[in-house]
């Protein structure tokens, strides 16, 4: 069994199941690999669209004909690549029993809905099976389980034993205020990111203007303005693949809700405390459900609104 991480001076941390780290695992490489080919392709198209621009000829030789020739074939391969091993499949999937693996430990490990106090102990490892079960059915084909502790952790039953102060503590400490504060920053990243990828579309559209403007009236205009729409118009389809705008939103309304539920939670009576808990996961739970909204998925059950859950 794996060791409970704790700090003098800290609450108890839990070690996730074996289940969330494979699929966290399986998310990034999914990630990895769909940035890097969607970049190839487009970076590809872009190649082709300046070779056939500028049409260089050497000693007879048709330059741009071959560069053209093998950006297409490297933008081609990457397409296929794509559609055979489909990465955001891995992406997705791992993403979603990740999320909700995660979601389901903390619950159990504080004694949240639907793993309460009023609930036995033989009877809360049996639900957290048949949850994690249920999350599994969505990417089981596309997430390699490792040996050790894939379901439930030493920490996870000695932190649920714990008294309640110790929980909350652990759970205001290590959950809410560790998501928080990931979404804090990841939404202040995003933001930059979606103003400086804004403003360098908006310089190349005012260089292509100003090209455009240069060459009126020539018999034989060289298409720069046509050279940079090319620039723009890739720039514009990466800013739709990272989707910086739509997660910065995503994540200040997921922070700003677990603001509100970490007031709840500090100050919350111990009979309250496992619909609390269910009501603080709830709003990550919206934040993941939108993310996958937004890519055509849909979400597994535990990270739906569910009767008991």
């Amino acid at each position: 069994m794996h060791e409970m991480s704790v700090s003098p001076a800290a609450p108890p941390n839990i070690v996730l199941p074996g289940v969330h780290d494979a699929a966290n695992s399986a998310s990034a490489r999914g990630q990895t690999a769909y940035v890097r080919l969607s970049a190839a392709r487009l970076l590809s198209l872009l190649i082709a669209t300046l070779a056939a621009a500028l049409g260089i000829v050497i000693s007879g030789f048709d330059f741009s004909g071959l560069v053209l020739l093998v950006a297409f074939v490297a933008a081609a391969l990457a397409e296929i690549a794509l559609i055979r091993f489909q990465p955001e499949r891995d992406w997705y999937a791992g993403r979603a029993v990740a999320e909700s693996t995660k979601t389901l430990a903390w619950r159990f490990a504080v004694q949240g809905e639907p793993f309460g106090p009023n609930v036995s102990e033989a009877d809360a490892q049996s639900l957290l099976r048949e949850r994690v079960e249920e999350v599994l059915q969505r990417g089981r084909d596309r997430i390699n389980v490792g040996p050790g502790d894939a379901i439930l952790t030493e920490s996870m039953i000695e932190l649920r034993s714990s008294p309640f102060s110790v929980r909350r503590n652990a759970y205001l400490m290590h959950r809410t205020e560790d998501q928080r504060h990931w979404y804090s920053s990841n939404a202040r990243k995003n933001e930059v990111r979606a103003t400086s990828w804004r403003y360098g579309l908006l310089l190349g559209e005012l260089i292509a203007v100003v090209a455009a403007a240069i060459a009126l009236g020539r018999d034989k205009p060289f298409d720069f303005a046509g050279i940079i729409a090319a620039v723009v118009a890739g720039g514009a389809a990466w800013l739709a693949i990272k989707q910086y705008s739509q997660l910065t939103s995503a994540y200040r309304v997921a922070a700003a809700e677990l603001a509100v539920q970490a007031d709840v939670l500090r100050r919350v009576a111990v009979n309250d405390w496992p619909q609390a808990v269910a009501d603080a996961e709830e709003a990550i739970s919206r934040e993941h459900t939108m993310w996958l909204a937004t890519r055509g998925e849909e979400g597994p059950p535990t990270s739906r609104p569910r009767a008991g859950l």
